[in-house]
């Protein structure tokens, strides 16, 4: 849907006005093609953090590609088209070794310098020195609270996921601060016109465990071995970091089933099993 030229805010304006209403569009933008992502009951923040976040990723050298922001009001954020591909084993290798190269990027603390949305999740990006705690504090803990308030937590769930927050210790070895995307399922991995692959809805980014971004990676499918091959020669990682991928998955599992419903109950729960809750 071509829109007409107008500077600044107005041709925004007149983008937004012409989109049928919520959704992700295809669209022109002062001549160039472009993705326009509109919410109107967005909660408040929620289009400004992903565009934090991909501004953010953007600025890794080396790192995957990441869709140029253009414009970004409440409701609505409008990126550059990185057009559809189809990725071949050399494009999935190059985004293992970039995904490696975003990692080393460490910061003294975890968390971010504001906070973010795991989908429709609330993510609190509070900063602490201890990973541990992070994880324990704002990832792990509020999302078990949530759902047994809302009903969707047995009280006997919730106390293993507290126990396994006491224990991360002695389940997760230490790790830096790596600049994570944090909401990295393989969706969130974009083959680019021409089979490249870049980074699509970051709202999620802040600093973290770079085990848990690719635990993550094989929570809902899974990169091709080159992925993880090309990720495993250019980057510190642990043999054995699939082991602990449970207890990095159980947030995104609690979040689902917060923002799901009951349909990921058995899911926590085998997480719980296999995480030692």
């Amino acid at each position: 849907m071509p829109v007409p030229h107008a500077p600044g805010s107005e041709a925004v304006e007149a983008l937004a006005a012409r989109l049928p209403g919520d959704g992700v569009h295809r669209c022109t933008f002062e001549g160039r093609p472009a993705v326009a992502k509109r919410r109107d009951g967005a909660p408040p923040g929620w289009f400004e953090a992903e565009a934090h976040g991909l501004r953010t990723l953007a600025a890794v050298p080396g790192g995957l590609r990441v869709a140029r922001v253009l414009a970004c009001r409440p409701g609505l954020l409008l990126l550059e088209d990185l057009g559809r591909g189809r990725p071949g084993p050399g494009d999935w290798a190059r985004a293992g070794e970039a995904l490696a190269r975003q990692h080393a990027v460490h910061a003294p603390r975890f968390g971010f310098d504001r906070d973010g949305w795991c989908g429709d999740g609330a993510q609190d990006n509070a900063p602490d020195d201890d990973g541990w705690r992070f994880f324990a504090r704002r990832r792990l803990w509020p999302q078990a609270r949530r759902a047994a308030e809302a009903g969707r937590l047995a009280a006997a769930d919730l106390g293993r996921v507290e126990r396994l927050c006491a224990r991360l210790p002695d389940r997760v070895p230490p790790q830096p601060a790596s600049l994570l995307h944090g909401d990295l399922w393989t969706g969130n991995l974009h083959p680019c016109a021409g089979g490249a692959l870049a980074l699509i809805d970051a709202a999620a980014v802040h600093y973290g465990w770079a085990e848990a971004e690719l635990a993550m990676l094989t929570l809902f499918g899974s990169p091709p071995p080159a992925f993880f091959d090309a990720y495993a020669a250019a980057g510190a990682v642990a043999a054995d970091w699939r082991e602990r991928a449970p207890v990095y998955n159980l947030y995104h599992l609690l979040n689902h089933l917060n923002l799901f419903g009951a349909g990921y109950l058995g899911a926590v729960r085998e997480a719980l099993r296999e995480a030692g809750g």
